[in-house]
């Protein structure tokens, strides 16, 4: 198997399993533990690229099957691929759809071929195959390209589990495979818009640890640059949702980097780092910013409460972002109320900043090695205050 020569991970430091590290990509350099903004169709909702890179954001994340079906991965080829057809400079990483193609439930068909389903924006019909899944990602030009993988809902039975964890392995490989074909000599229709792209490789295996042993040493036999857990964060209760993350993260390999799918809220940030997890995505900043729930030093808070039409303070006086430095809670409640764009806006600004800075002190207490007395700190803090009603 053919390793990418312009992807590397180098871990600089550790504080009991918590890890500090550096990922360099084709696009640039990544500190880890990072958290990924998600990007899903070529942007963050409700932010400038502008914004992110003022944020300090070094890496976000777009998706295979909204990217293929609008505008389609041939039209971003032609533009050079997803880095200059959005504007964004910095490295980036494609999920390969499968959790979108699986959450279609009665539009798709799985079988050993890969995923029969029906676009949700027009009806139309397409197979997901793992070798089309590597395709669409060459296209795009990601830094990161990760696997087709199967993804059960939670919970399942475990013949389920284990068809599913093994029928993904059989994939993974077939994604090695395809990829390695297309760095030895890519079709005339493929061009490698990222040619040192990075892939990871996805362990599944929902909450039983023996499925998941057995998907995470058939992966590594794979051999990629990273590897991901994908499959949790879907309904099961925080305290397995660690130990499968803490369990797994031990079977995987410590010079390469590990990416937790999918996870979640501040505090899985901090307790899944504390389990040896270097890159994190999810849509809950973003998605929560729109609907008015803000996080803060103190807790979280729903701005559209009554209680805050005549708050003068910030959202969070101990944060430096930009809605905190200009504005009120009042004037945000405004915003969100009269059903303002600019509201989406400024409250997305804040979350994604909580987010980042959280991640930069993360980083620097393990840099210290008190990532402990940090995380004990954090947990205290984040859940002083009950969420509003």
């Amino acid at each position: 198997m053919s390793a990418s020569p312009t992807f590397g991970f180098t871990l600089r430091a550790t504080d009991g399993a918590a890890r500090l590290g550096e990922l360099r990509t084709p696009h640039g350099v990544v500190q880890t533990p990072a958290f990924m903004p998600v990007g899903t169709q070529g942007t963050v909702k409700a932010t400038l690229q502008r914004d992110l890179e003022e944020l300090g954001a070094e890496i976000i994340l777009g998706n295979t099957y909204h990217l293929f079906l609008r505008p389609g991965d041939g039209l971003i080829s032609r533009f050079g691929g997803l880095h200059r057809f959005a504007g964004w400079t910095r490295p980036m990483l494609t999920d390969s759809g499968g959790f979108q193609v699986f959450s279609l439930a009665e539009r798709r068909v799985i079988t050993e071929e890969g995923a029969d389903f029906r676009s949700h924006l027009d009806g139309s019909r397409h197979l997901l195959t793992p070798e089309r899944a590597v395709d669409i990602q060459a296209r795009l030009g990601s830094d990161i390209a990760m696997v087709l993988d199967e993804c059960l809902a939670y919970p399942a039975e475990r013949d389920a589990v284990a068809a599913s964890m093994q029928r993904s392995v059989r994939w993974a490989r077939r994604c090695r495979e395809r990829l390695d074909r297309l760095r030895a000599d890519p079709p005339a229709d493929i061009v490698l818009a990222t040619p040192g792209q990075a892939q990871f490789g996805i362990v599944q295996g929902g909450v039983l640890q023996d499925l998941r042993d057995e998907s995470a040493d058939g992966t590594v036999a794979i051999g990629f640059e990273g590897y991901a857990i994908g499959g949790l964060s879907v309904g099961e209760p925080a305290d397995v949702m660690y130990a499968i993350t803490e369990a797994t993260a031990r079977r995987l390999p410590a010079d390469q980097p590990r990416y937790l799918m999918g996870a979640g809220t501040p505090e899985d940030l901090v307790e899944c780092v504390a389990r040896g997890i270097d890159m994190f995505d999810c849509v809950m900043p973003t998605r929560n910013a729109r609907n008015g729930q803000l996080f803060t030093s103190q807790g979280r808070i729903n701005i559209k409460n009554a209680r805050y039409a005549d708050d003068e303070s910030p959202v969070d006086p101990a944060c430096g972002c930009y809605t905190c430095r200009r504005h009120s809670r009042a004037y945000l409640r405004h915003l969100y109320m009269a059903g303002e764009i600019t509201a989406s806006t400024l409250n997305t600004l804040h979350n994604l900043s909580f987010y980042l800075d959280t991640m930069r002190r993360i980083r620097d207490a393990i840099a210290f090695r008190t990532f402990e007395t940090f995380r004990q700190e954090f947990l205290r803090s984040v859940s002083r205050l009950p969420l509003d009603s």
